[in-house]
Formats: C-alpha cells, structure tokens, sequence
C-alpha cells in the first residue's frame, strides 16, 4: 500500500500525541540546583580549582540549537599527567549532564570541540579531572535568543 501524506500526517500526530504523554511527566528543565547537586556529585568531595581548563562558548547565540563548544586543557597528556575525564554541565537544559569524554594519556591531546543545543540564556561549565584525582573547571555564560531543547512543547 502506497502510504499517502494524508496518512503519514495522521499516523506522525498519533505518535507525536504518545509522546508528548510519555513527556509530560519528567521535569521539562534542569534547575541551577540540579546543577550544583551534579557538580557535587563529580567532586564527591574534592575541591575544584580554576584553571587548566579552557572553555570556550560564544557569549551570544542566536540559535540555540547548534551552539559550537570547545574545551581544551593544559595538560602534557603523559604517562603520568594527564586528563582522565571531562564533564560538561548546564543549568537549563532538559539534562544538567551535557557531555563526558574519557580520555587516557595516548589521546596525545586534551581538547574536543563538538555543537550542543541550549535551552535558553545559561551558565555552561567544564570539569576536568587529571589522573592525580585533582579537579579543575571553566564557566562560560551564553545568551541564547532562540531556544533548543522545546521537549515540553510536545
């Protein structure tokens, strides 16, 4: 049978419907609380420092939905000193949990650069760890004037 665009638009709206009701009951945003209690949990009572790390966000975006990041790391990437995990993390977003990135002293470098979506105007932070168990971090805020991550519209 030859799927019409009648029947893929009322087979799409049916979907959509479901998931919208699956949706409706998780938090449609994370809180700077949630924030903190994350950051609190990757430093499982550590300090964390400022500095070593660089993160770079554009201060203004005018779309939310591809907002080019990059985080680099001062650090030799040797046998013995190097950065064993990054996390990126985020008040606003649906998830306060962005992106973590594993890497070991073979990496060479300590760097990525990738595009998140932002929900709206945030603070956006990067934590490293290095295989000494030191923390360090880097805050960035972005001004978003057309927002990602709408999963409440559903």
């Amino acid at each position: 049978m030859i799927e019409t665009r009648r029947i893929f638009l009322v087979r799409s709206a049916g979907f959509l419907a479901l998931a919208g009701g699956a949706l409706s009951g998780a938090p449609s945003l994370a809180t700077p609380q949630a924030m903190a209690a994350l950051i609190a949990e990757i430093a499982a009572g550590r300090e964390i420092k400022k500095g070593k790390v660089t993160l770079d966000l554009p201060p203004l975006i005018d779309n939310g939905n591809a907002v080019p990041m990059t985080v680099t790391v001062d650090s030799p990437m040797s046998e013995r000193d190097y950065v064993k995990t990054i996390h990126v993390v985020n008040e606003k977003n649906p998830q306060p949990h962005v992106i973590v990135c594993h890497l070991g002293p073979r990496a060479g470098r300590a760097a990525f650069s990738t595009r998140i979506k932002l929900a709206d105007a945030q603070t956006v932070t990067a934590i490293v760890e290095m295989s000494d168990g030191t923390l360090w971090m880097d805050s960035a805020n972005v001004i978003v004037t057309l927002a990602a991550c709408l999963e409440d519209i559903l």
